[in-house]
């Protein structure tokens, strides 16, 4: 019997396979471009191509968000990657776009499913000086990994003749490896019985934390709506608006946010969790104003500019809000509280895109860029109000509490 890895080890080694779902997830964006190029597919296909991940992801987290709360993390982490798996191979083989929105639905199920486990196994296996950075490490391998995945992708259509096949036969073999990984990783939670109930669609919420879970819902939506832009609209948006095809180009675009928020969560977890979150809403309002501005303008380097600002505000948002309710919740109840924290953050990545890519074709691609990015400038001031006010009460709490001391 092999060893299993030892705690740090584990730890890294989980959350790079983390990661390297999200990298799998990122990767379909400038092929689903080359793809309409090739087959002739419709715009609004294409957003329904994109979006059908963030859907049936959704899904596989409310029915299986608290499964590995009764079977243990390992279990569910390798059934979602062998799921991953075969996602990875029929999107290497896929003759026609219904097979890739087959595949896109597979992966989306998959990576439900992976999520909560893989949040919990994650802060589980972090030492305990690493236990408050957990959070925002969990966060910065979902939106690095979909930007990395992007970019690499989109240098592939760029630089070689059969993107597709490159991408998804190394893609095929780093989830091999992850299953070889995961199974050497020791168990962190004890099995308890109530699995089959657990499949119940349902969002733990304990009373300590519906405060924060309901005032972290507009940062969730003006947040996910970021990355969502670039990564499932900016191709219609360079094509139709800017006149751009190349795969690098698109491949950048979809990048430069989501692997900013990555980084950005790293340097704000030196933050406290509801001053990060306030810091990145300030973000991400100029992010989104400077797109939009790059947008109507049709000036690229700007929308580069923009994608920096608003991605390091969703990686200071997003990161706080996992850093706030992360190191508050009981082990039996995590995976199901990081459901409810994953349904609010990718409605929010596929709802809005499903609806705009229905709407342009009637309204034009520029004014349904324009109500998309109000909604995201909404959202963000809604929740800059709320987290202002939460951290004033806080404040008065703790001068209240020191003065009785």
């Amino acid at each position: 019997m092999s060893r299993p890895l030892g705690s740090r080890t584990a730890f890294v080694g989980v959350s790079i396979v983390f990661a390297a779902f999200f990298l799998a997830g990122g990767a379909p964006t400038p092929l689903l471009s080359l793809r309409q190029e090739q087959w002739g597919f419709s715009a609004g296909i294409l957003t329904i191509a994109f979006s059908v991940y963030a859907v049936a992801l959704l899904v596989a987290l409310l029915v299986g968000g608290s499964l590995s709360d009764h079977t243990g993390r390992r279990p569910v982490l390798l059934a979602s990657l062998g799921g991953e798996l075969v996602s990875m191979v029929v999107f290497l083989v896929a003759p026609s776009i219904g097979w890739v929105i087959a595949a896109r639905a597979l992966q989306g199920l998959a990576t439900g499913l992976a999520t909560s486990a893989f949040n919990a196994s994650i802060a589980e296996h972090a030492p305990a000086h690493l236990k408050k950075l957990a959070g925002g490490l969990a966060g910065a391998s979902v939106a690095g990994g979909l930007g990395l995945g992007a970019l690499l992708a989109g240098t592939a259509v760029q630089f070689t003749r059969d993107a597709n096949t490159i991408v998804f036969a190394v893609l095929t073999a780093m989830m091999v490896l992850g299953i070889v990984l995961v199974a050497l990783t020791p168990e962190t939670s004890v099995k308890r019985p109530g699995a089959a109930r657990s499949l119940t669609p349902r969002i733990v919420l304990p009373a300590h934390l519906r405060r924060d879970y309901v005032a972290g819902i507009p940062v969730h939506i003006a947040g996910w709506m970021f990355p969502a832009f670039f990564l499932g609209l900016s191709p219609s948006i360079l094509r139709l608006q800017f006149g751009y095809d190349g795969g690098l180009v698109a491949g950048f675009t979809a990048f430069v946010g989501p692997f900013t928020s990555a980084v950005a969560g790293f340097v704000f977890a030196r933050f406290a969790p509801r001053r990060g979150t306030i810091v990145g809403l300030g973000l991400l309002l100029a992010g989104m104003l400077v797109v939009l501005t790059a947008v109507t303008t049709t000036t690229l380097p700007l929308l580069w500019v923009g994608g920096l600002l608003g991605g390091a505000g969703f990686g200071g948002t997003f990161g706080g809000q996992l850093r706030l309710i992360a190191p508050r919740v009981a082990d039996h109840e995590r995976a199901g509280v990081f459901a409810g924290v994953y349904t609010a953050a990718y409605l929010s990545f596929g709802l809005p895109v499903v609806i705009a890519g229905q709407l342009a074709p009637r309204w034009g691609i520029l004014p349904t860029f324009e109500a998309y990015a109000a909604a995201v400038l909404l959202f963000a001031v809604v929740g800059l109000v709320a987290q202002s006010v939460i951290a004033r009460r806080e404040a008065a709490g703790r001068a209240i509490a020191a003065t009785a001391a």
